[in-house]
């Protein structure tokens, strides 16, 4: 297989199904060796199954591509180091983590409890940050020993992360975070030629399939499936390649046909009296201020 990926090794976590899977198999068409990871579990992470992770590396080799099924816990220590092992064992080096690993446990606030609260916050936060440590620490040995790479990592926010999801607190706090987590990755790492960006992508998944069960619903034969995962993945694959050199700490959103640059928090109206303001002047100004901002997008779920 040739491609823009052609040569390089990309390690995709959540890669069993959905949008890891599209990933994982538009990487292989485009030439990149792959490391499939995936623990094989529910929709709200329960159980396990090596059968997914297996399942999508075999269809990559039965389409002439090279892959290895990777079956450890990217929110463990020893599974996250052995997803970069398994890259180097299997293919002798890694260019690219794509992090996608995920599951939800939604509630309203009030009714979520602590356990699904850290259960969340651990797959897609912990579960980013584990396997880009591991990640980070091996390329930042190779440009230590004159071997500078040019590597890629693509993480995976949400819109829940940019504007927050009505029943989804624990979701958003952890896509949210995500963000914080690439912008600062991406200005560490550029020094050993490692670009990290997001991708904030919209699709029909086991996660959003019943959450949004509308918005996601397959269309009419013959019709554009506009929520299909394969739409999110030439983007990441663009991202993973050495094709998008010169592009890193950025965020983007992609669904159906369209990709959009996420412009973040940014200054707006300010007032400056130089010095303290009283509890009433400073209300008074802020009101000021607002009605000179822009009204900000409502949150996902919202009524």
């Amino acid at each position: 297989m040739t491609g823009i990926c052609t040569g390089r090794v990309a390690a995709v976590t959540g890669a069993g199904r959905g949008l890891g899977r599209a990933h994982a198999l538009a990487l292989a068409a485009e030439g990149a060796h792959v490391v499939v990871n995936d623990l094989g579990v529910a929709p709200d992470g329960a159980g396990a199954s090596a059968g997914p992770a297996q399942q999508v590396a075999d269809e990559i080799r039965a389409a002439g591509g090279r892959a290895v099924a990777h079956t450890g816990d990217i929110t463990t220590t020893d599974g996250a180091a052995s997803l970069v092992t398994t890259a180097l064992d299997a293919f002798g080096r890694l260019d690219a983590l794509v992090n996608n690993a995920g599951f939800l446990r939604d509630r309203m606030l009030v009714n979520l409890d602590e356990d699904d609260w850290d259960a969340v916050i651990r797959v897609h936060l912990k579960g980013h940050f584990l396997p880009l440590r591991y990640a980070a620490a091996h390329w930042r040995a190779e440009a230590k020993a004159g071997r500078r790479p040019d590597a890629r990592v693509v993480n995976t926010s949400s819109g829940a992360g940019l504007l927050g999801s009505v029943g989804q607190g624990n979701y958003s706090a952890a896509k949210a975070g995500i963000l914080g987590l690439t912008l600062v990755a991406a200005a560490e790492m550029a020094r050993y030629g490692v670009q990290i960006n997001a991708i904030a992508p919209a699709a029909r998944t086991r996660m959003t399939e019943r959450t949004f069960a509308d918005t996601m619903a397959a269309p009419a034969e013959g019709e554009f499936d506009a929520m299909a995962p394969g739409n999110v993945s030439p983007l990441v694959v663009w991202l993973s390649s050495t094709a998008s050199d010169g592009v890193t700490g950025r965020v983007f959103e992609a669904e159906a046909g369209r990709i959009t640059v996420m412009e973040g928090w940014r200054p707006g109206p300010t007032a400056d009296r130089g010095g303290r303001w009283t509890p009433t002047e400073a209300g008074e100004t802020a009101r000021t201020l607002l009605a000179a901002a822009e009204v900000p997008q409502p949150v996902y779920g919202a009524r």
